[in-house]
């Protein structure tokens, strides 16, 4: 019985240590494999040669649409409107009427006046005669004469009141909605109606400074807006004269035609504006590109490793970056896996 227990024992010693062995072999294998089999084994990554090519460089900015002219139509005037002569929504000429104050007591004041204008020439004139026969005094014949002066001017002045109560279009354009009704009683801060010439269109936009020196008066740009896919296009005529302090942008302004009508006042563009083409430019994936502390940087192949540079990186675009330096052509540009690539790691390339 006891033999037969030394034997059970045995047999739990010795599988007992081959498990433990098996154990500590594996451990070993694992440490092995992770010490040197991994460390040596390559990242499988994509890249491409760095290739030279002619590069449009486009700066991708938002703008907004205004009308080229646009007022607010009031009177100068206060009074009852006799008569609205312009439909809503309509064009109108330049120097068309588009509606009438009452002028009744207006016109009442000017008979007045040049009554009493006329009176006064006549008064002038007779002083003149007594002046001349010595019959009155300087002093009463300047008196005479100023008196007459005065009529006139306060005839002048009723005359332009006059000429106030009928409001004529400044310029021509559409004519939107109305405030008023023939009968109502407007004063000068009464807002009738707005007038907006859209036959030409104002694109206004601002750019960073450090592309201030690129943009010359008389360049045309493209843009586009939202809810149709036509590229209209604009000629710039005005660029601010100084950069804004608080924004360090330059403000800049741009003329499209709109004889179709398609483009309204108000809306946003999308405008690209053409800076200087360059020739030779090295242009990347923006995907290899990894923004770091002090700016930027990218991997290259190098003898089978990661080696990482530094780079120089401007103008983006939706998929590409222009690089100014750090890169050469015939380089092999590193562009998937980069962020968990490390400097020096062992690489194996799939060049596209």
């Amino acid at each position: 019985m006891k033999l037969k227990h030394l034997i059970y024992a045995l047999i739990i010693i010795v599988l007992g240590g081959f498990i433990t062995y098996r154990i500590i072999s594996n451990k070993s294998k694992n440490d092995d494999s992770k010490k040197f089999g991994d460390k040596d084994k390559p990242t499988t990554v994509t890249g491409l040669v760095v290739k030279t090519s002619t590069f449009d460089n486009n700066l991708s900015l938002s703008g907004s649409i205004e009308a080229n002219e646009q007022i607010e139509i009031h009177s100068e005037v206060s009074g009852i409107v006799e008569g609205i002569y312009f439909n809503e929504g309509s064009y109108v000429n330049k120097g068309q009427i588009l509606f009438k104050v009452n002028d009744i007591e207006l016109k009442a004041q000017l008979r007045q006046a040049v009554t009493k204008e006329n009176l006064a020439a006549e008064n002038e004139r007779r002083a003149k005669l007594l002046l001349q026969k010595e019959a009155i005094s300087q002093e009463e014949a300047d008196v005479a004469k100023a008196d007459y002066a005065s009529a006139q001017a306060q005839s002048q002045l009723i005359r332009a009141q006059i000429s106030k109560t009928s409001v004529k279009a400044p310029f021509s354009g559409k004519v939107g909605l109305r405030s008023i009704s023939p009968g109502t009683y407007i004063t000068p801060t009464v807002v009738v109606a707005k007038l907006v010439n859209t036959g030409k269109l104002k694109i206004t936009f601002s750019i960073p400074e450090k592309y201030a020196a690129q943009v010359k008066s008389g360049s045309t740009i493209d843009f586009t807006v939202s809810g149709s896919d036509k590229t209209y296009n604009a000629k710039i005529y005005a660029i601010e004269p100084e950069i804004a302090v608080a924004t360090r942008t330059l403000q800049i302004r741009a003329i499209a035609d709109n004889t179709d009508g398609k483009l309204f006042p108000g809306t946003f563009a999308d405008v690209k504006l053409p800076l200087n083409i360059i020739k030779d430019a090295i242009v990347v994936p923006s995907q290899a590109i990894i923004p770091v502390q002090d700016g930027k940087k990218v991997f290259i192949a190098d003898m089978g490793k990661a080696k990482e540079v530094m780079v120089d990186a401007t103008t983006r675009t939706d998929a590409s970056i222009l690089i100014l330096s750090g890169l050469k052509a015939g380089d092999t540009l590193i562009t998937s896996g980069v962020m968990s690539l490390k400097n020096e790691a062992p690489i194996k390339v799939k060049v596209k």
